[in-house]
């Protein structure tokens, strides 16, 4: 799949209220890995009611496997920034706190990630875009490190 293509499905989600399933996308993305590497995932949410532990182990097991797991993170629960930011570091990905007018920002960060899963650091470095630029420092520590 091309970046433009992934960046065009990743806009086009839609968000519903319940309960957070984030352990059963993470095990679902571990099993898949298993038939066909998967270079990202892509988590938006606010909120967490699951074990931390559960959820580090399958994002450490996804880290291993070479699958950086990038978090957005909707408000300031503080155990789901915890969480995140954890899960983003255990997989080699990175975390984002979005705010009221972070529509902008999170469309150049998708690109971005869809520009990584196609490319890896070297497509992301050679984007040279805001969105680019923003997810190797919080990748990498900076374009010229890592």
């Amino acid at each position: 799949m091309n970046s433009k293509a992934l960046r065009d499905l990743m806009t086009g989600i839609d968000c519903r209220g319940g309960q957070t399933q984030i352990a059963k996308v993470l095990s679902h993305a571990v099993k898949e890995n298993g038939a066909k590497k998967i270079d990202a995932l892509v988590y938006i949410g606010d909120a967490m009611e699951e074990n931390p532990d559960r959820l580090c182990q399958l994002a450490g097991e996804l880290g291993l496997k070479g699958t950086r797991v990038f978090t957005f993170q909707e408000g300031h629960d503080s155990l789901a920034e915890q969480t995140f930011r954890e899960i983003a570091r255990l997989s080699g990905g990175a975390w984002f706190r979005l705010g009221p007018d972070s529509a902008r920002e999170l469309s150049e960060l998708l690109a971005a990630i869809a520009v990584y899963a196609s490319g890896g650091r070297v497509a992301l470095e050679a984007r040279g875009n805001r969105g680019s630029n923003l997810l190797l420092e919080q990748m990498y520590g900076g374009k010229g490190r890592g």
